[in-house]
């Protein structure tokens, strides 16, 4: 009796205030937001509105912007680990992540919002630089605001099924905030229209993004002056290369991170919803309607994961959910592929289908973007264990590492396919007319190369063991050794 009484704190004791979960979600809200703008318009920016006058071929645009992506995205993958080295070496009166968040934000907003503001300018050289130079800075300052914010699910809390809630909440908050950009976007187009009888695409997008950044960075800093940190920080010290080893030695973390790799073409979608939204509904400010049943398929994922999460190891839910995602995206493919562009443009009752079948598709990230986040927190309670040393920040920066290469891979890979499906590049400040044979080969792109993809980001899993007796075993061991940091 005397035993359980004794295991108790550990087991159940609540730690967060109860304002911290709310603006911990309203935070990642916020950096959703913004990274969710740059990641899904800057793409058909450059291509259409910062080359598209340049008098370059589709090809050799598509070319100049995909490479801009690989470069600027590894980059930041490097750069990344190098912030979360230092992050978990920072010691100040905020802790070791606030004041990342304090000093970046301000320069992310500046950056975030000249990406979208083309030169006016005759030299093709000139716009170049000018793109690159933004873009790789946008990686690396935005890395130094993501990444601590997302170390805060590791830190918060000891208790592990308090950092379940505390992260299932954050992340449904953030895949909302990623379609954020869109909200705007499209109140800004309905604005432009009013006023001027016509959409100015150019000058809409560049409002849109000022928008997104100054709300994205205004929420961002309530963690900053709300959220706590109550992991104690550990006690001994290692260069950057021992804790480079810590990370990638360590299994389960591994696994996790591989992930990324193995599934970088599930987002390549991304690349074309924007086209497919101009030439299926007639307008890119309604691209919400495109990408809202997604979303919403998302945020009902994550509550659907939230409860699976009580009764089943976070391997199954990430396996299971891969296998749904796959076969939801091969349906749609066979369903596009039978009807066509044109058939769902004229046809009212095909695209409520489509539309339809892509609420089913979300819901396979709620997975995607809640179960890992758990992994990782679970790898660094790991990993502590086994070494002494308690390195969140590198934990996800490594696993950051890995995505920022995925993501490089993704979106060089997006804008490749863009040059593949025989684009015409705008001219102007609004979108030009396309062939039949370049919409169907959008489809293709939002469809079945996803789910190729899908299946491959779930192998990796198959290899990881941190779960059941395993995972409530470490919980035990640490808190029993090094107890937790008291408001």
């Amino acid at each position: 009796m005397k035993n359980q009484t004794a295991e108790k704190p550990a087991e159940m004791k609540k730690y967060l205030r109860k304002s911290e979960p709310i603006t911990y979600a309203l935070s990642l809200f916020g950096m959703a937001m913004l990274t969710g703008w740059v990641q899904g318009y800057s793409k058909t920016f450059f291509i259409d509105f910062a080359f598209g006058d340049s008098g370059l071929p589709t090809p050799a645009i598509t070319a100049i912007v995909a490479a801009l992506f690989f470069i600027a995205r590894i980059v930041g993958a490097v750069c990344d680990i190098g912030i979360g080295y230092q992050v978990d070496r920072t010691k100040s009166k905020w802790g070791k992540l606030r004041p990342w968040i304090l000093f970046c934000s301000a320069p992310l907003f500046l950056i975030t919002v000249l990406l979208f503001v083309a030169p006016r300018t005759d030299s093709v050289m000139f716009t170049v630089v000018w793109v690159y130079v933004l873009y790789i800075l946008y990686t690396v300052i935005g890395g130094g605001v993501e990444n601590p914010l997302n170390c805060f699910g590791a830190v918060s809390t000891p208790n592990p099924k308090e950092r379940v809630s505390f992260l299932s909440f954050a992340n449904i908050a953030k895949a909302v905030g990623q379609q954020g950009g869109m909200v705007a976007l499209l109140i800004v187009g309905i604005i432009f229209k009013a006023k001027y009888g016509h959409h100015i695409d150019k000058q809409e997008y560049t409002i849109s993004a000022i928008i997104c950044a100054f709300l994205g960075i205004t929420l961002v800093m309530l963690a900053f002056f709300n959220n706590r940190e109550r992991v104690p920080y550990s006690n001994e010290k290692t260069n950057i290369l021992e804790a480079l080893k810590v990370v990638f030695t360590n299994k389960n973390l591994l696994m996790v991170a591989i992930t990324k790799l193995t599934g970088f073409g599930r987002g390549v979608y991304s690349a074309v919803s924007i086209y497919i939204a101009v030439y299926l509904l007639g307008s890119k400010d309604l691209n919400i309607a495109l990408m809202l049943p997604m979303g919403v398929g998302t945020a009902v994922s994550m509550l659907i994961v939230n409860f699976l999460l009580k009764k089943y190891s976070t391997k199954k839910i990430y396996i299971s959910f891969c296998l749904y995602g796959a076969t939801t995206l091969a349906i749609l493919f066979l369903f596009t592929q039978a009807v066509g562009f044109n058939g769902l443009k004229e046809h009212p009752i095909y695209l409520v289908i489509f539309l339809v079948l892509n609420f089913f598709i979300g819901l396979q990230h709620g997975n995607t973007n809640l179960t890992p986040n758990i992994m990782i927190a679970d790898c660094i309670d790991e990993i502590e264990l086994k070494t002494g040393k308690r390195v969140d920040a590198l934990c996800y920066s490594g696993v950051s590492l890995f995505s920022k290469i995925a993501a490089a891979l993704t979106d060089s890979f997006g804008v490749l396919l863009i040059g593949w499906t025989g684009y015409i590049a705008a001219t102007g400040s609004t979108y030009g007319v396309q062939t039949d044979a370049t919409l169907n080969r959008f489809l293709i792109i939002y469809t079945i190369i996803p789910a190729v993809f899908v299946i491959f980001q779930g192998m990796p899993i198959l290899f990881y063991d941190l779960v059941g007796d395993k995972k409530k075993r470490i919980t035990e061991e640490l808190i029993a050794k090094r107890g937790v940091k008291e408001d």
